[in-house]
């Protein structure tokens, strides 16, 4: 059975402190076009649970991408693209629109905060978690803001990489 996953080079970008979201002042935003291939699969949302889980990432849920500015202070975040397509503004209000569309996988480090712009109506995006750390939402008050900055370098790095695990770009990228 051909693999899922396809090795391609990561796009990443690093978004600065906007005064309201605090992005991660270390860990660049990564993103994999057409990482998982869904050719010929009946259930797209499947298959990147499997390569989510397999690879150690949990507590996934199925939905779009909210439509307001917000983040997460105290874990990382990976989003695989089951079905259709959205432009999405990654790193708040000074940050960058990326369209994604099926296949596509981004990860965020902690902090990095984003917000649905446009989708078509078939978007279904699957979320998942590294084990370590803990799930919260940040809207970008300025009380979220002080407390982020002190929580998001105390985030432990995932120990794999979401889809290609142990030794997938994202760990030398977190690392260097």
């Amino acid at each position: 059975m051909p693999t899922a996953t396809k090795r391609t080079a990561p796009i990443t970008h690093a978004f600065a402190d906007d005064g309201t979201i605090p992005n991660h002042p270390d860990l660049p935003f990564v993103l994999y076009r057409g990482a998982i291939d869904l050719t010929g699969t009946p259930d797209p949302e499947k298959l990147i649970e499997r390569t989510f889980a397999a690879n150690g990432w949990g507590g996934m849920w199925r939905n779009g991408i909210a439509p307001y500015v917000h983040y997460h202070s105290m874990i990382h975040e990976a989003m695989g693209v089951a079905r259709g397509r959205a432009r999405v503004r990654f790193g708040g209000r000074k940050g960058k629109e990326i369209d994604i569309a099926a296949g596509d996988v981004v990860i965020l480090p902690a902090g990095t905060g984003h917000q649905c712009l446009a989708h078509s109506p078939d978007l279904t995006v699957i979320g998942a978690y590294p084990p370590n750390g803990k799930y919260n939402l940040c809207r970008g008050s300025k009380a979220e803001h002080a407390k982020a900055l002190a929580l998001i370098p105390k985030v432990p790095q995932p120990a794999t990489d979401p889809v290609f695990g142990p030794k997938g770009p994202l760990m030398a990228l977190w690392r260097a």
